[in-house]
């Protein structure tokens, strides 16, 4: 199981983000991953990063897909695919209603057949393959080229057994949000594998709120402030529902540098390919998180 590290980069200087993300691909971290939220654009930040930190691998997770039809979302990774030297894999994902209604104004009719028609358009773009699709949902007409890219890994968040027969059929994988290791192995690596069928056994990647700590239940009570309503969410409720969840907190991974090690072994004899860390709890702890992480890497 690899070990991946998120990197915070709300209202931070790209030359901080830089800093954090130089230290970790020399620690041996396999990919840094950002996410797009009301920020950064993630795509042009890792662009940007590109040359001034070389080597590591970095990923996106992950691009709602609504606001960007695939033709331009693919034309964007592309051109980061050339500027990073080829080190990008891109993930995408649907969202939620309350950010694509609430915020854009667009409509989440059949997320599921929309999503499959996006990636069967978005797939073969990333390819320079010329595409011709007419959905019921989308149409997606071209063909795009970069030189210097190469196709970009593509990930899907798939939490849903549709979203994950889509990422089994149509992408290189998963990752993950609020699931524990019993979910991943009783639930997403048997439903993505079946999908795949005889494709490249998926990816799964499990993003998992991480905290270093000798104060177990402070750093939960630390997540459940600033995340707890992540559990409102319908997708998200779903899965903690499946792993007897009551909240994000419930499936976080905490404890001091030996309950954390352990816990990674859970994930990762479940088929968990990635772990993706994100650090968490006072900044002292996200600090000790960050450094454990390195040498886990490391190691």
């Amino acid at each position: 199981m690899r070990i991946g590290l998120w990197i915070e980069d709300d209202a931070r200087t790209i030359d901080e983000i830089a800093t954090d993300a130089r230290t970790a691909g020399d620690s041996g971290i396999s990919r840094i991953w950002f996410s797009q939220r009301a920020g950064w654009d993630a795509l042009t930040l890792i662009a940007a990063l590109g040359p001034r930190v070389p080597r590591i691998q970095y990923a996106v997770g992950v691009v709602p897909v609504y606001p960007r039809h695939p033709l331009a979302l693919a034309a964007q990774a592309l051109s980061v695919q050339a500027a990073t030297g080829n080190r990008l894999t891109l993930g995408i994902g649907s969202s939620h209603p309350v950010i694509v209604e609430g915020q854009y104004g667009i409509s989440m009719k059949r997320p599921a057949t929309y999503l499959r028609e996006y990636v069967e358009a978005l797939a073969p773009l990333l390819r320079g393959e010329p595409v011709d699709v007419h959905g019921e949902l989308l149409t997606a007409v071209g063909q795009l080229s970069v030189v210097g890219a190469r196709p970009p890994e593509l990930i899907l968040a798939a939490l849903g057994p549709r979203m994950l027969e889509i990422a089994g059929e149509l992408t290189d994988g998963t990752v993950t949000s609020w699931a524990s290791p019993e979910v991943i192995g009783d639930y997403v690596r048997p439903t993505i594998d079946k999908a795949a069928g005889s494709r490249p056994a998926p990816q799964v990647i499990a993003c998992v709120c991480v905290a270093v700590t000798d104060d177990p239940d402070g750093a939960r009570g630390w997540i459940k402030q600033h995340y707890g309503l992540a559990g409102s969410l319908p997708a998200y409720r779903a899965i903690l529902d499946r792993g007897a969840a009551s909240g994000p907190e419930d499936t976080a991974v905490v404890g001091d540098e030996a309950e954390v090690a352990r816990q990674l072994q859970r994930f990762a004899d479940a088929g968990t390919t990635e772990f993706m860390v994100a650090p968490v709890g006072t900044p002292q702890e996200q600090a000790r998180t960050i450094a454990f992480t390195h040498a886990l890497a490391a190691g």
